[in-house]
């Protein structure tokens, strides 16, 4: 009896190494600014071509400005990095959605948008939220820049087998509760490290009720508890999903491939190496107070008391805490904020921006603090031009910015300042992450909204 992890794995190995990895074939490869350079390079200095160049999709989205795209990039290292992928694309004969295409976005939201990320697949990017992709029923997980000239150069990749753990969360999700509560939550639970060396599959009431972008922020998150990556089996609402998406398949080829995606789901006796369960009514709105993402707390809940903590994580909570300028036993609500983020490929998508939307209607930004709202690609930007969210956002006094990865990392102009707060919708809140100095706490849509329109950390239930 296989997982389903299992049978997706399986059916790509091309070799098997006693005691050792395994040769596994890649059916797509998403490739951005930041970490191709060298690759490339790789490749040049042993006189290489990419084996099959139409497997990779690349558009730049790290490094890239938020504002004023039509403009050259101001900052000489962003540039010369975005311009580099775009030779690179060119040179080797690549897909490429360059900076003001209609197709560009942060790679983790415009592959899936397209229909490039498919049930049954395996997925590889330079970059460790790769991982996204496994709500489609995919195996996605992010690679090295080593194990990026190796994909290029030959279509596949040596890894480990990992372990399988299974994750369901039972019942339903209260009004108000979010799918970023949910993964937050269980990232509280189990740790930064609790799921060192296993790929997760989610499942459970909770999970099947949510929709595609709810799934993508679930397995985003899954690499923050340590996972290799997290997938959910593909359902009905993965097929509705995709259907008439641009690269998906069509016509005889999409009944095809439907019928093998209902065939992608773990065998009910099949085995895992670890199971854990939670209970859906057991989460509320959540928000870190801490330098990883597993120091979350519910919103009405107070920061740890030092007692609560286990005696070898004490010095290293302290120090977390000195850092963020919090006190153990400490409650956040009420707690002025100098910044909200709304944005990156875990929170950058349509939904995440209807959930905002729906808050803030018929309010008002707060005049104290800096809020970014920055769409996951040009389609989601379109889309909330279509449904009039603009319209609501520009009432409430807030500002769209152009799509990007924007202040999810300190690698653009969107930089958090050195001592300031900022609520983000992002995944990792490491010390310096959004800036040098810069304070993160993690938190979904509404949990953002409801700081932006109070200008303080707010229960979005209590409105």
């Amino acid at each position: 009896m296989n997982t389903l992890f299992d049978k997706i794995w399986d059916k790509h190995i091309i070799h098997s190494i006693e005691n050792g990895p395994t040769q596994l074939y890649i059916d797509r490869h998403y490739c951005h600014e930041v970490t191709s350079p060298q690759a490339f390079e790789g490749l040049r200095m042993r006189g290489l071509k990419v084996f099959r160049p139409e497997k990779t999709i690349c558009t730049p989205d790290h490094n890239i400005p938020t504002i004023n795209q039509e403009l050259p990039i101001a900052d000489p290292v962003s540039r010369q990095q975005v311009d580099t992928l775009t030779s690179n694309a060119n040179a080797f004969g690549l897909t490429l959605y360059p900076l003001g295409h209609e197709l560009n976005g942060i790679i983790h939201v415009m592959g899936p948008e397209n229909g490039y990320t498919l049930p049954g697949m395996t997925i590889v990017c330079g970059d460790s939220h790769t991982s996204t992709h496994g709500a489609f029923g995919a195996v996605a997980f992010g690679i090295g820049t080593s194990e990026v000239e190796m994909v290029l150069a030959s279509q596949t990749i040596l890894q480990p087998k990992p372990l399988k753990m299974r994750i369901t969360v039972n019942g339903e999700l209260a009004p108000n509760v979010t799918a970023k509560d949910l993964v937050l939550y269980i990232i509280s639970q189990v740790g930064t490290g609790g799921a060192t060396g296993y790929f997760i599959e989610f499942a459970g009431e909770a999970i099947r009720k949510l929709n595609m972008e709810e799934r993508m922020t679930v397995c985003n998150m899954s690499i923050e508890m340590g996972a290799r990556g997290g997938l959910i089996a593909p359902d009905e609402t993965t097929i509705a999903y995709l259907k008439d998406k641009p690269f998906a398949p069509k016509n005889s080829e999409w009944d095809k491939s439907v019928a093998y995606w209902q065939t992608l789901k773990s065998d009910d006796n099949a085995v895992f190496d670890k199971e854990l369960a939670f209970e859906a009514s057991d989460i509320e709105p959540m928000i870190t107070y801490g330098t990883n993402p597993g120091m979350g707390i519910g919103i009405s809940q107070s920061i740890p008391s030092i007692d609560q903590i286990d005696e070898t994580s004490k010095v290293s909570f302290l120090k977390s805490l000195d850092y963020m300028g919090f006190t153990p036993d400490q409650s956040l609500l009420g707690k002025p904020v100098d910044y909200v983020f709304l944005g990156s490929c875990t929170n950058g998508r349509l939904e995440d921006f209807r959930a905002f939307a729906s808050y803030i209607k018929g309010k008002k930004k707060s005049e104290n603090l800096t809020v970014w709202l920055v769409p996951g690609s040009q389609k989601v930007l379109k889309q909330i031009q279509q449904e009039g969210i603009d319209k609501i956002l520009t009432e409430a006094g807030f500002e769209l910015r152009q799509p990007g990865c924007s202040a999810c990392l300190a690698m653009n102009d969107d930089k958090v300042p050195a001592g300031k707060y900022a609520l983000s919708t992002s995944n990792r809140n490491f010390e310096g992450r959004q800036g040098p100095g810069a304070r993160t706490l993690l938190c979904g849509p509404l949990v953002a909204a409801a700081a932006a329109v109070h200008g303080v950390i707010t229960d979005p239930r209590s409105v």
